[in-house]
C-alpha cells in the first residue's frame, strides 16, 4: 500500500460528504413551504402642509392664508398670506423637504384679497436667489397687473441686485402669470389642478381648487359662502379644506358685520349641512372666524360644526400636516 496516496484519498471522501450533505439540506430548504417577506404598506405620497390657518387678524400664532400640497417631492401652494415663506421654512426645519426655497415655484391664487396675496411679494423674492426659474403663478383675473406693479414697485432693489456687486441672477424673481377660467388649469405627472368658481361676496373672480393625484383628492374652498361646487368637486375626497365663521360669534356681532360674513362666508351650520353632502374623509377648517377673542375659539367652532355633522372634523394651525 502507498502510504502517501491515503491522505488524498480521505480528503476525496470528506468532500463528497460535505457536497451530499449541502444538497440534501438545500433540497430540503427548497421543498419546505415559503414564508413571504412582509413588507410595510407605502406611505402616502401627498401630504397638505397648513403654512397660514389665519385671518386677516395680526394673529401671532397663525400666519395668513396658505396651504401646500406636497406630492413625491414637489411643492404647490395655495395662497399666500403673510409670512407664507417663512412657515415654508419653518415646515422644511420640522422635515418637509419639499418646501425648500428653491422648490417654491408653483402657487395658485383663490382671489385677490390682501390677506391671501400679502406675501405673494415675499414669494417672488425671497427664494430669488434659490430659485433657478420663474414662479409659475395661477389665478383669478387681475393677477398680472398685480404682478407687474410689485415688480415696478421693487425695480430699483432688482436693478441693484442684478446690477451691482450681488450679481443675482436675472430669472429667480420674475413671474409667468396664468390668468384662468374655470376647469383644469395645471397638470403634471403628480397632479391634476381643477379650478371652481366660489361665491366669495363681490367678487366677481373668486375660486376654490381640486388635487388629484395618485393617493388622494384635496379640495381647497378659498373664501366662500355656501356653494353647491364644493359638494360638486370633493364628492367623498381625501380632505376637504374649508373656511368657516362661527355662528355664535356671529349672533354677538354688529348687524353690519352680520350683513358682511352672510354674504362673503359660511357659518359653522352651513358648513356642516355641505359636509354632511359632500362626505370628505375628513373636513379641515381653516381661516376660522370666531369674531371673539378666546384660546379655546377655534374649538368652538369645531363644537359647533359637530352639533350638525357625524364625519370626521378638525381645526387647522400652522404648519399641521395631513
Amino acid at each position: 500500500m502507498n502510504c502517501s496516496s491515503q491522505p488524498t484519498k480521505i480528503a476525496r471522501t470528506l468532500r463528497i460528504i460535505f457536497l451530499t450533505t449541502f444538497a440534501i439540506a438545500a433540497s430540503a430548504i427548497n421543498a419546505a413551504p415559503q414564508t413571504p417577506v412582509s413588507t410595510p404598506s407605502a406611505p402616502s405620497h401627498t401630504q397638505v402642509v397648513i403654512l397660514g390657518a389665519g385671518t386677516p387678524a395680526a394673529d401671532p400664532d397663525n400666519s395668513g392664508p396658505a396651504v401646500a400640497v406636497v406630492v413625491n417631492g414637489a411643492a404647490y401652494l395655495v395662497d399666500c398670506g403673510p409670512g407664507v415663506v417663512r412657515r415654508a421654512a419653518a415646515a422644511e426645519r420640522k422635515g418637509v423637504a419639499a418646501l425648500a426655497q428653491g422648490n417654491l415655484r408653483i402657487v395658485f391664487i383663490t382671489h385677490l384679497h390682501t390677506d391671501h396675496t400679502l406675501g405673494y411679494p415675499d414669494l417672488i423674492f425671497t427664494p430669488w436667489g434659490a430659485r433657478s426659474d420663474p414662479l409659475e403663478a395661477y389665478g383669478p383675473l387681475g393677477l398680472q397687473s398685480m404682478t407687474d406693479h410689485i415688480e415696478a414697485a421693487w425695480q430699483e432693489d432688482i436693478d441693484i441686485r442684478t446690477k451691482g456687486l450681488e450679481q443675482k441672477n436675472h430669472v429667480g424673481y420674475k413671474v409667468h402669470v396664468h390668468e384662468i377660467e374655470p376647469g383644469v388649469v395645471y397638470k403634471d405627472t403628480n397632479v391634476t389642478v381643477t379650478a371652481f368658481p366660489v361665491a366669495h361676496g363681490s367678487w366677481k373672480h373668486a375660486f376654490g381648487y381640486k388635487f388629484e393625484t395618485a393617493d388622494r383628492t384635496i379640495v381647497i374652498s378659498g373664501d366662500t359662502g355656501p356653494t353647491d361646487a364644493i359638494v360638486k368637486q370633493c364628492n367623498r375626497c381625501d380632505i376637504l379644506l374649508h373656511e368657516v365663521y362661527s355662528a355664535a360669534g356671529f349672533a354677538s356681532t354688529t348687524a353690519k358685520s352680520q350683513n358682511y360674513f352672510s354674504h362673503f362666508h359660511t357659518s359653522s351650520a352651513e358648513l356642516a349641512r355641505e359636509a354632511s353632502d359632500a362626505k370628505p374623509s375628513l373636513l379641515v377648517l381653516y381661516h376660522q372666524m370666531s369674531l371673539r377673542h378666546g384660546a379655546a375659539a377655534n374649538d368652538e367652532i369645531v363644537a359647533e360644526v359637530k352639533q350638525h355633522y357625524s364625519g370626521k372634523v378638525v381645526s387647522a394651525h400652522d404648519l399641521d400636516v395631513f
